[in-house]
């Protein structure tokens, strides 16, 4: 497909980097109407050089001739598209980034190619800044996932990664590996954090904290985590026969590390897109969670048919991201919930259930 007259990989990456820094000052960082154009754009854009997605995208009714009129009619894609087509702008052999998604077999794993690395630790260290660090401290990082390293397809090690550089006190350190914790070690890393009074923040899936914390029960350890520490849980406990109801798990973090439960925050991402959700400050001492995100990420609550549901209604959620400039903007997702005070409240996945929105099959998405 040959790029026609639509907007330049570079203007838009100018008026998303100026949209992240201006949020970062302290400023609106786009309004509605900025949303919608930026928004607008980049379909443009994806449609003119990923011809899977143009193709999609007409499926659904929508062309270059006929384009969406508002952001909230892009045709999102669904997750599992990144398992059956190569989702991307450009030449994928110049990707700065390449994150693959988890999958039940080894050819179907999805890859989300990223053009520059640039967008994406943008978008991250505005977001991380804003929702994890508004006091501003520095972290002894304590990681509970494996080393980026080891392993450089992981867009939630190269997350853990890049806060802990970017925001840690130069003493990172990682206690997973191949699944399994190194307990021995962390115990020797938080006992030296408390001796030195060195804020910790701990990073991890809630299965890895849960394993965490029986071996904490089994050895009949506790701690008090020197003030300012806080923690950041990353995910459920999908694929996995043992499940923890969050707020037992929250109760027992902080009786077994001293770290209070408004300090224990939810962050919600995906691989598919650059941008994170997490718990509101306002929400973090209340029943129900409500979920924040930087104004360049939006999200519709759909229904089975993929129509846009009122308020409050539950439904399945339709993000876009206006960090997903080399890949998609929209992605439909199989995870539920709702839309309350300005922001989502996450219910979990509802994996049987049928595609949202258009009918294409994955045979024909992946067609050459």
């Amino acid at each position: 497909m040959t790029p026609t007259a639509g907007p330049s990989a570079a203007d838009l990456d100018v008026s998303f980097l100026a949209m992240v820094g201006d949020w970062r000052r302290g400023g609106a960082g786009c309004d509605d109407a900025g949303f919608d154009a930026h928004a607008r754009a980049l379909f443009v854009h994806q449609v003119e050089r990923n011809e899977p997605y143009a193709r999609y995208a007409e499926s659904c009714g929508f062309t270059l001739a006929r384009q969406p009129r508002t952001w909230r009619e892009i045709p999102a894609v669904p997750s599992s598209a990144f398992k059956d087509a190569t989702l991307a702008t450009f030449d994928v052999a110049r990707a700065e980034l390449e994150f693959h998604t988890s999958g039940t077999t080894a050819d179907r794993v999805g890859k989300h190619f990223v053009e520059r690395a640039e967008l994406y630790d943008a978008s991250l260290a505005a977001g991380f800044d804003r929702f994890m660090l508004a006091d501003r401290p520095k972290l002894r990082f304590l990681n509970l996932v494996p080393n980026p390293r080891h392993n450089k397809r992981s867009s939630l090690g190269y997350m853990v990664g890049h806060v802990s550089l970017l925001c840690g006190d130069g003493r990172a350190a990682y206690f997973v590996e191949d699944d399994a914790i190194d307990v021995a070690g962390f115990l020797l890393a938080f006992e030296d954090a408390v001796r030195e009074a060195a804020p910790v923040g701990m990073t991890g899936t809630a299965f890895a904290f849960a394993g965490l914390l029986d071996a904490l029960d089994e050895r009949k350890k506790s701690f008090a985590a020197p003030p300012g520490s806080r923690i950041m849980e990353t995910g459920g406990f999908k694929g996995r026969a043992r499940v923890v109801a969050q707020d037992e798990l929250y109760r027992r973090l902080e009786a077994a590390l001293g770290i209070p439960q408004t300090s224990v925050v939810a962050e919600y991402g995906m691989t598919e897109l650059l941008s994170q959700y997490y718990d509101s400050v306002e929400s973090r001492s209340s029943p129900t969670r409500i979920k924040a995100a930087p104004p360049w990420l939006r999200t519709l609550v759909v229904d089975n048919a993929g129509r846009e549901v009122a308020p409050g209604e539950i439904g399945t959620l339709r993000h876009f991201d206006l960090a997903n400039r080399s890949s998609v903007v929209a992605v439909q997702t199989e995870d539920r919930g709702y839309a309350a005070q300005g922001g989502i409240v996450l219910l979990g996945r509802d994996v049987d259930a049928p595609p949202r929105g258009c009918s294409l099959g994955a045979e024909d998405l992946a067609r050459t």
